[in-house]
């Protein structure tokens, strides 16, 4: 099984922002942790702060990955674009947020691509990612 994670700006700084929110884990070191668990599974990572390239790793990876995980993180409430990439591709996309969106300023609440996913998880910690990773794993309804 082949699943991409993608991550969108400032998560490069996990370990180190805002750790109250984040936690004190870098996202290298719990891929790692992933990898080592899920040894089925064929990763591809990709971290960007820059949108373009986040709809370019989608449509590289968006016909031949069986899931995506996306964490677009600021560009969620702001980018139409991102949301017309996930649309235009095959891979299903789980959004994931590390922290609550919903309890923090208000316009974290709305999301530009969470309609075009197949679902999304918010503030689990780094925990989403594999509940994600879960859903791509487990048996479809």
């Amino acid at each position: 099984m082949k699943i991409a994670i993608i991550n969108g700006p400032n998560l490069n700084l996990l370990g180190t922002r805002e750790p109250e929110i984040y936690g004190h884990r870098t996202f290298v070191q719990f891929l790692d942790d992933l990898r080592k668990k899920y040894v089925q599974v064929e990763f591809d990572y990709f971290q960007t702060n820059i949108e373009g390239e986040l709809i370019d790793a989608l449509q590289k990876v968006g016909f031949s990955s069986d899931g995506i995980i996306l964490n677009p993180g600021g560009y969620t409430h702001t980018s139409v674009a991102i949301g017309d990439a996930i649309a235009a591709i095959k891979s299903p996309v789980i959004e994931v947020h590390i922290s609550n969106v919903h309890a923090r300023e208000e316009f974290r609440k709305i999301s530009l691509v969470s309609a075009k996913c197949k679902g999304t998880i918010a503030g689990l910690g780094l925990k989403g990612y594999e509940l994600a990773l879960e859903y791509f794993l487990g048996p479809k309804a």
